[in-house]
């Protein structure tokens, strides 16, 4: 039996709903992964890479940037041991060690849509989107989904959020940016124009320090 958290069978999950929020905070909040239906790990999104959650009270969609993971026990005395056996191995002999394991990871805020409702009664306005820390984060226990490529693609169409990233403390940023950089450039087809732009933004924001700037650059590939 798992243990972690009460959870719905994957037929009755959102698209992309991978997690929910268990720490948050003004800038990060902290989210433990969904336990997959079958024997083997959540799905732990990879470093650099985009999610969302909602501030229920104002419906803000709030966006954020994967820049740590991690799998260890539930029970926090006890750490996992080397068993020498395959995943194959472990699920034959024994299983009940994948209900004793939790992935949890930490996404740093970067930007939010609010929900602008209009008085005419037509839906919310859908492009409005701010790159900055909004009034609140989401709130305990709300899903988080990973990001479709049409919303990665619209929100960085700017990158007034690179600031942002680069102000983190306690994280590998430079490997963070070249991390989302990476994974932007790869969804936008290599467009050689925007990278460009891009860094020019991180010249701006690291005030021309030419060495963090070509090992940021020099880590974008596809």
């Amino acid at each position: 039996m798992r243990l972690p958290l009460p959870q719905f069978t994957a037929q009755n999950r959102q698209p992309n709903h991978i997690a929910e929020v268990i720490e948050t905070s003004t800038a990060e909040f902290l989210a433990q992964c969904l336990d997959p239906d079958d024997l083997s790990f959540p799905i732990m999104p990879p470093f650099g890479s985009w999610v969302k959650s909602a501030e229920e009270e104002s419906g803000n969609q709030v966006y954020a940037i994967v820049y740590y993971a991690s799998t260890s026990p539930i029970d926090s005395v006890h750490r996992a041991r080397a068993l020498g056996l395959s995943l194959q191995e472990l699920r034959e002999q024994q299983p009940q060690i994948f209900a004793m394991l939790k992935t949890e990871f930490r996404a740093a805020i970067v930007g939010f849509k609010p929900y602008s409702a209009k008085s005419n009664g037509v839906k919310p306005d859908a492009a409005l989107i701010y790159q900055h820390l909004p009034p609140r984060p989401p709130q305990l226990h709300q899903a988080v989904y990973q990001c479709d490529s049409d919303e990665i693609l619209r929100f960085t169409d700017r990158l007034d959020f690179l600031r942002t990233l680069l102000q983190m403390n306690g994280v590998p940023v430079d490997a963070l940016v070249a991390a989302m950089l990476r994974e932007v450039y790869g969804l936008r087809r290599a467009d050689r124009e925007w990278l460009v732009r891009a860094g020019r933004m991180l010249s701006l924001y690291l005030k021309d320090d030419y060495d963090r700037l070509r090992t940021i650059l020099s880590q974008v590939h596809i």
